[in-house]
């Protein structure tokens, strides 16, 4: 029976959320996802979220008056299932302060930069763009800025081709690896 309960936030295809639940579901992590918070319905990420017997929360912010409403309410279903730790894994959306006071350095993020460097929803081609020739993954305690906050975790990779689908299918790899290992040493040092 896992010891700790993590929820994650997701808005895409989901393949962080995946790797997180099934490193919890084999006991690489000695934690179990109580949650998936999503803010959009038609994302990918809610049919592996139902495949995997993992419990959806899926809200949209339009549906609500204010950051803060929103907020609570996603706030209040992490205190109903005991939530000790939010991995955001793509989750495409700025975490505000009811979340940022009530989980205060219990929220974390992965980013495919080396961070400070190419922050923001184009990490990967704003470094090809650039000419970067060592990429890498950036995992980092959550606060009011894009992309910002303490840094956890980095791992570089070298890639020196041109073609971005392949440098991406790379990160995510390496991504998949450092999440695991640093939700690990997270919930460990609690």
């Amino acid at each position: 029976m896992a010891t700790h309960t993590i929820a994650v936030f997701a808005s895409g295809s989901g393949s962080n959320f995946e790797a997180i639940a099934e490193a919890c579901r084999c006991g690489e992590i000695d934690a179990r996802v109580a949650l998936l918070v999503c803010d959009k319905p038609s994302a990918g990420v809610i049919a592996r979220a139902e495949r995997l017997g993992i419990e959806t929360l899926v809200i949209s912010p339009k549906d609500y008056t204010s950051r803060e409403e929103y907020e609570s309410v996603i706030a209040d279903r992490l205190d109903a299932c005991g939530a000790e730790l939010v991995c955001l894994a793509g989750y495409m959306r700025l975490i505000g302060r009811v979340l940022l006071e009530r989980y205060a350095r219990r929220i974390v993020n992965i980013h495919p930069s080396l961070l400070p460097s190419f922050k923001g929803a184009h990490a990967i081609a704003d470094a090809m763009a650039y000419g970067v020739k060592v990429y890498g993954v950036t995992i980092h305690y959550v606060d009011e800025s894009l992309d910002g906050g303490e840094i956890i975790s980095q791992r570089a990779l070298d890639y020196d081709g041109t073609d971005e689908e392949e440098l991406t299918s790379m990160i995510h790899s390496v991504e998949h690896k450092l999440y695991v290992e640093t939700i690990n040493k997270l919930i460990n040092n609690r």
